[in-house]
């Protein structure tokens, strides 16, 4: 069955970095381009990087500049580097299978959730 299983959150303070991962399994992972998410508790889920079908990256305004996202097809894991963090990017940090992607697009299963991982920035 389908799993995303985020890791690397935890507690840093103003100005340092954390590297959030998601390992899937369960599917091709290359098929699915993947995305980065993060909610806070009344707010909406909102979208902080995802890769596009052709293999570019978006990246919401907040985050331009400081986040880097980077998928590796060969270890079924992809990655959010978050430098010079900000009190503001404190949140749970989910990632999802996004879009499918590529010739073998019929095997992702878009819209898979992971359970989430904390980030809290003081």
């Amino acid at each position: 069955h389908v799993q995303l299983v985020e890791s690397g959150g935890g507690s840093v303070q103003a100005g340092g970095s954390l590297k959030l991962s998601c390992t899937a399994s369960g599917f091709r992972f290359s098929s699915c381009g993947m995305g980065w998410y993060r909610q806070t508790p009344g707010k909406e889920r909102e979208l902080v990087s995802s890769s596009n079908a052709d293999g570019t990256v978006n990246y919401a305004d907040a985050v331009k500049g400081r986040f880097t996202f980077s998928q590796d097809n060969a270890k079924n894991t992809v990655y959010l580097q978050m430098n010079s963090l900000k009190t503001e990017d404190t949140a749970m940090y989910y990632c999802k299978t996004d879009r499918a992607v590529g010739i073998l697009r019929h095997l992702c299963p878009v819209g898979y959730w992971g359970q989430g991982t904390q980030v809290t920035v003081s």
